[in-house]
């Protein structure tokens, strides 16, 4: 049978670059690993408390994390960023604060960084977001697929896959449906491929979406 693998992990050092950059000695790698996890769920957990939700989406596409000795640099990848910058640096300062009471990262300093992308409809977080809202507001799940590959299209990308899988529009039985358009060549190396899983959390169960979005061939 096919062997899956995640195309990220699959692709570090050709077309793919890691998200956290550090070094830690064996004994305290798991603390470090728990770290940038905790750095991330409050982050984002910041995002969707305080931002008047926009169109359901919160706009993360990444979260990359670089430690030294004295400084956790993170840079906050957004779509819509004027979500967390309308509220000037004051806003960030707090973002940082949270942070920082989540982590006991004694001398070190916290220092975060927010950057624009363009077509945030090409990175698949953004995109799994998108569906997720429209699952919770009961759209088809038919609809849904077809509209996030149409925001896709229009941010110019060369093929997409979508799959949703669970008990979809609470039919008793769970049930994997996906959908694909242009190219999406999982086995090519050098073709750059964006991914990303999701879950949603429904009325009737919890659902996962997955997204392979191919954007370009090197």
């Amino acid at each position: 049978m096919g062997q899956k693998i995640n195309p990220l992990g699959f692709r570090l050092g050709a077309t793919q670059g890691h998200h956290s950059l550090w070094f830690a000695h064996p004994k305290k790698y798991s603390e470090g690993l728990q770290e940038d996890q905790k750095i991330r769920d409050s982050i984002r957990n910041y995002v969707q408390k305080n931002m008047r939700i926009f169109s359901g989406v919160e706009g993360i596409a990444r979260i990359e994390i670089q430690k030294r000795i004295d400084l956790i640099q993170v840079i906050i990848f957004m779509g819509f960023p004027k979500l967390l910058i309308e509220g000037g640096s004051r806003k960030i300062e707090e973002l940082q604060m949270n942070v920082q009471k989540e982590l006991n990262s004694g001398n070190r300093k916290l220092n975060i960084a927010i950057t624009r992308i363009g077509n945030p409809y090409g990175h698949p977080n953004i995109l799994a977001e998108f569906i997720a809202g429209q699952l919770k507001n009961r759209v088809s799940f038919r609809k849904a697929m077809k509209k996030a590959i149409e925001l896709t299209e229009q941010a110019g990308t060369k093929g997409i896959q979508v799959q949703i899988a669970g008990r979809i529009d609470g039919k008793e039985i769970a049930r994997v449906e996906w959908i694909r358009e242009g190219r999406v060549p999982l086995q090519t190396i050098r073709a750059k491929i964006d991914y990303c899983c999701y879950p949603v959390r429904t009325i009737y169960g919890v659902l996962g979406i997955k997204i392979w979005i191919f954007v370009d061939e090197q």
